[in-house]
């Protein structure tokens, strides 16, 4: 062991008039530890939130959706195979977007119809995840109700919770669907109306389309917009959301204008930045708990130079050179740095452990997706903050490093 090792740990154990030093020299190692810790458990659950946000607004949305600018898409068959030959893309499916008004009894809502193929549309979405009652198949049938002592078969619809709720329905009641666009007559426009069974009820946890949107089977959308055998959007699904721009690009490169095509990250890039903003700053703003460990780990080294101005004075005068103890006092704050480190990063992991797996941090249901925190351990999280707080501890010990190399043994011999 070379020797400025060894006396650089010499110094981290006290003699006892010297145990004020030692107390400051742990409470440098929790200073670092409680800010690496506090930074891995923040980082981790930004992440988490970030994440569930992402994935519940691709549980209910596409990765990518192709449009035909100004234009229905027709021969969609055609469309949605050649997508579906496309690098990156695992599945495809058409789907048709429109708004109406839906009414039951005296309510009113107005919403987002998107008409849906019930074979196809799961494997672009996670529809089904979400219906608590009903079916997604329930759409392909027609339903029987029983109206002024005769039976009808209608069409039916999935609704979100909160628009039932709104309307005072529920499973098997009828509604109905109010198009504005309607048919022109001498006494003007009369809107277009017609009444669908309510067959299925989700539940997404976001209440902006929960009170918003409904489904209906393709071929129900279509007649009741009139579009013949046409779609509006080819909505897709990529094997990994991150590259979903540059799919959306090689599609955009392979089909050319008119077609237009737009990715999930384009849909709510006000979101997502500010969500990456915010981990940032929060990143930041832990990061100056580090900071005021470093400055511990200043102090610490300073009182130690001090104390040890006969040592440092006898081994220059032994033929140490101004390196090995500038050596010396950098091993001793690394060695605070790294101990510090270590249990914080192995504190915030065992942290987020418990947290993810027993759940115990309640969130209110109705003002977050979630009912609990989530939390998404990454080792690259984990390795960027053990690194950052590294970076800091030893830059922190340059400057004491210096002054102690600085020391003229001469004159410490001579006065003292």
């Amino acid at each position: 062991m070379r020797y400025e090792l060894f006396i650089g740990l010499r110094y981290l154990r006290a003699r006892r008039r010297e145990t004020f030093i030692s107390l400051i020299t742990v409470i440098s190692v929790l200073g670092v530890m409680i800010g690496v810790m506090t930074l891995n458990v923040v980082m981790a659950v930004m992440t988490g939130f970030e994440e569930t946000l992402r994935d519940r607004l691709l549980g209910i949305n596409a990765h990518v959706a192709l449009v035909k600018s100004g234009d229905q898409l027709r021969e969609y068959e055609k469309l949605v195979e050649q997508v579906q030959k496309t690098k990156g893309v695992v599945a495809a499916s058409p789907v048709i977007y429109g708004q109406v008004m839906l009414t039951s009894g005296p309510r009113v809502s107005g919403v987002v119809v998107r008409g849906v193929d019930p074979d196809k549309v799961n494997r672009v979405v996670d529809i089904e995840r979400y219906i608590k009652e009903g079916s997604l198949q329930s759409l392909k049938q027609q339903q029987p109700l029983q109206i002024q002592g005769r039976t009808i078969l209608l069409p039916g619809v999935i609704i979100g919770t909160r628009l039932a709720n709104q309307l005072g329905v529920f499973l098997g009641s009828p509604i109905q669907v109010v198009s504005p666009l309607g048919s022109p007559t001498a006494i003007g426009v009369i809107p277009k109306v017609r009444r669908f069974v309510v067959v299925g009820i989700f539940d997404s946890g976001m209440s902006e389309i929960d009170s918003t949107l409904i489904y209906m089977n393709l071929s129900d959308a279509q007649k009741f917009f009139e579009l013949g055998n046409a779609v509006t959007n080819i909505e897709i699904r990529v094997q990994d959301v991150y590259r979903a721009h540059s799919v959306a690009q090689d599609i955009q490169r392979q089909l050319g204008f008119p077609y237009l095509t737009e990715d999930w990250s384009r849909l709510w890039p006000n979101l997502f930045s500010a969500l990456r903003l915010e981990k940032t700053v929060y990143f930041l703003v832990l990061l100056l708990m580090v900071l005021i460990g470093a400055f511990n780990i200043i102090s610490t080294l300073i009182m130690v130079v001090m104390e040890k101005r006969k040592d440092i004075a006898i081994l220059q005068s032994m033929g140490a050179s101004r390196d090995s103890i500038r050596r010396i006092f950098l091993i001793k704050g690394c060695v605070i740095g790294v101990v510090g480190t270590l249990l914080g990063v192995f504190l915030g992991l065992a942290i987020c452990v418990a947290i993810q797996e027993y759940r115990f941090i309640e969130l209110p249901k109705d003002v977050f997706l979630i009912s609990t925190v989530p939390v998404r351990i990454y080792l690259s999280n984990f390795l960027l903050v053990g690194f950052a707080s590294l970076v800091v501890c030893l830059v922190a010990s340059i400057y004491p490093a210096r002054q102690a190399a600085k020391l003229d043994p001469v004159e410490i011999i001579r006065y003292e």
